[in-house]
């Protein structure tokens, strides 16, 4: 007979152990130390019982993951690839990098011809905070424009730039490189307007050249190859919903 389980839910040890917090015995240890909360409340008792897939539980203040099904991916579209996961003109799309049986979503998108970093997920609740302007997630783009760059362009992105849909202003920005007429910086904003980073340069009179975005909020590209799929970690998963107030 199964001990762990019953009609009244899991054990709380064996949830978290099952998604990836550790073994048992560490789990064990996590709850009576009053790490884990479920449903915003410190559970310290190892008798406690839940339903993985109507609780929500955090440790040590990050949300863990407990509903099976739910899958979160980082994936780095290559250029040239459309960021939806079909194409009705039948152009290369995100589905052609991705081999799992789930309906997926992507977390915004990235035109045409810029690479990089795109989430992919089924949580629908996460996805939509990710993208909503209220919560301002950050993201970082590497772009390669056209130098040489001035000192002063770092405060002007800051201060924003005017648009022909408003003003736009970068969060963040730094000069990587610069080698004669070529220079790579790095951009961070929060906004998602429409090819917002390609316009915020070339208004400031540096066209881009080539783009791309190393980072969604918590999530880095790091070393994931183009046209590569990874599945996030358990702490990755974590700190997204952090980030977005879950």
């Amino acid at each position: 007979m199964n001990t762990d389980t019953d009609n009244e839910g899991v054990r709380l040890q064996k949830v978290l152990a099952d998604a990836g917090v550790g073994s048992r015995r560490n789990c064990e240890k996590l709850i009576a130390e009053g790490r884990v909360k479920v449903d915003g409340k410190v559970v310290s008792w190892f008798g406690a019982r839940v339903d993985p897939a109507r609780v929500v539980i955090h440790v040590d203040g990050l949300r863990v993951e407990t509903r099976p099904e739910m899958r979160y991916y980082a994936v780095n579209k290559p250029r040239g690839v459309v960021s939806t996961m079909s194409d009705e003109r039948g152009r290369k799309s995100l589905a052609d990098y991705v081999d799992v049986p789930e309906r997926l979503f992507h977390v915004g998108r990235l035109d045409t011809d810029t690479e990089g970093l795109i989430l992919l997920t089924n949580d629908g609740e996460l996805a939509h905070r990710l993208t909503h302007p209220s919560f301002g997630v950050e993201k970082v783009y590497l772009a390669e424009i056209i130098g040489p760059v001035p000192r002063d362009l770092g405060r002007r992105l800051r201060e924003g730039v005017t648009l022909d849909d408003g003003l736009a202003r970068a969060d963040r920005f730094t000069l990587v490189e610069q080698l004669g007429k070529r220079a790579l910086v790095e951009v961070t904003l929060h906004e998602g307007r429409k090819h917002i980073v390609r316009r915020m340069l070339k208004e400031a009179g540096h066209p881009v050249q080539k783009l791309a975005r190393t980072q969604f909020g918590p999530i880095r590209l790091g070393g994931l190859k183009s046209g590569g799929l990874r599945a996030l970690t358990m702490k990755e998963i974590g700190e997204l919903y952090k980030a977005v107030g879950l």
